[in-house]
């Protein structure tokens, strides 16, 4: 019997009433995030009976939601797709560079978020791009994988970009550039040349008519407004930081694990829930990164919840450069190639590193390691009073 406290738990017990009282608040895209992970991995969605046929173990498995946002549904996705990444990487330092936005540009955000959204991956990419490209610095054109996240710790709008990048570049001529160690590039110039063309971009989106504001930015919808928030945003210092270089590429998969597949709150950051507060962990980096708990009324981790609801389509994991999708494969083998010629390696020539990711294997028996056979399905639910029966035809 399941005892661990989960997202879905408190989505069933208070989310109609959040519902009720928020309705004509409520997108549909959020009121399809409450209602997937209200079902998931319930008799509602339907799904099978399980037995294995080297011993005596059967379970029953009912079907996931497969919404991005549930926490239940990202733990199978992550390790697929982290095994797939594990052909990608190269036997180099790795470097985790992140970008931020000030609060104005959040608020800004979230009533626009596919528009600024885009634009925050858009004007980090060019900066790495731009600054790795400059002779002063690489001097050639890098590669990286750029990750969304919308959330803080105690689940407030934040809105910044993780970067995982490889320490080099290739070179016009063909060449790989490594960077020095323990350093990628510098902080600084990031900075200011990440704040200017967001802010450029953000101005073109004011300008063509994409943004739209409400409440406390209705005044922004006028020009001279706006442009005079962007001067004030220009004086603020936007921070870029870079963390050092991982030490293996064990350890670059196994960070990114904790920051791909990622939802606003995992469910084993919940400690309670009842009638009048929901009680999660999180971290004050504030005060050195200290554990402690917030409390919350149940519709407003609700609230804060389903305001990290991404729009129809948006894709907060991509890759640039030569780690682009189109021409990943190639110019992976072409580096491995490069640096066998300058550091041997054994694992440059095939890119196999010293242990695999595992794969996961719904097939598996976790009692004997046999073969789980379905032998029954179990259809969707037409109807609440009628629970479905097992077909075993």
């Amino acid at each position: 019997m399941r005892s661990e406290l989960e997202v879905a738990d408190i989505f069933r017990c208070h989310g109609h009433a959040y519902r009720s009282a928020n309705d004509g608040h409520i997108g549909r895209v959020e009121r399809r995030v409450m209602s997937a992970i209200e079902l998931c991995r319930t008799a509602a969605l339907g799904g099978h009976v399980e037995a294995c046929e080297d011993c005596a173990h059967t379970r029953v498995v009912y079907n996931s939601c497969r919404n991005r946002h549930c926490p239940k549904c990202q733990s199978a996705t992550r390790e697929r797709w982290l095994a797939d990444r594990q052909a990608d990487l190269l036997p180099v330092p790795y470097f985790h560079v992140v970008f931020t936005v000030p609060a104005e540009v959040a608020e800004i955000a979230f009533h626009n978020k596919a528009i600024v959204y885009a634009i925050l991956f858009d004007a980090a990419a060019a900066t790495l791009k731009t600054i790795a490209a400059d002779s002063k610095h690489l001097g050639g054109k890098i590669g990286f994988l750029a990750i969304l996240h919308t959330w803080g710790q105690a689940l407030t709008h934040h809105p910044h970009i993780h970067c995982l990048v490889p320490g080099g570049a290739l070179s016009p001529d063909g060449r790989w550039l490594g960077c020095r160690p323990n350093f990628f590039l510098p902080i600084r110039v990031l900075s200011r040349l990440f704040r200017r063309l967001f802010l450029e971009r953000l101005q073109a989106a004011h300008s063509a008519g994409q943004l739209r504001f409400s409440g406390g930015l209705d005044s922004l919808g006028d020009a001279e407004a706006f442009k005079a928030a962007t001067r004030q945003l220009r004086r603020k210092n936007w921070v870029v930081y870079s963390k050092p270089p991982f030490g293996s590429p064990e350890h670059v998969l196994a960070y990114l694990g904790r920051y791909t597949h990622r939802v606003a709150i995992a469910n084993s950051r919940l400690v309670s829930a009842n009638e009048t507060s929901v009680t999660f962990r999180w971290r004050d980096y504030r005060c050195g990164n200290a554990p402690k708990l917030m409390s919350l009324d149940p519709h407003e981790f609700i609230r804060r919840f389903l305001m990290h609801s991404l729009p129809d389509g948006f894709h907060r994991i991509r890759h640039y450069g030569f780690l682009a999708n189109g021409c990943r494969r190639t110019r992976i083998a072409n580096i491995r190639q490069l640096l066998a010629t300058t550091k041997p390696d054994p694992t440059a020539a095939t890119g196999e590193t010293t242990s695999s990711f595992p794969r996961f294997d719904p097939t598996v028996c976790p009692c004997c390691g046999g073969f789980l056979r379905i032998t029954a399905t179990l259809p969707r639910w037409r109807s609440a009073l009628s629970p479905p029966q097992p077909d075993t035809s």
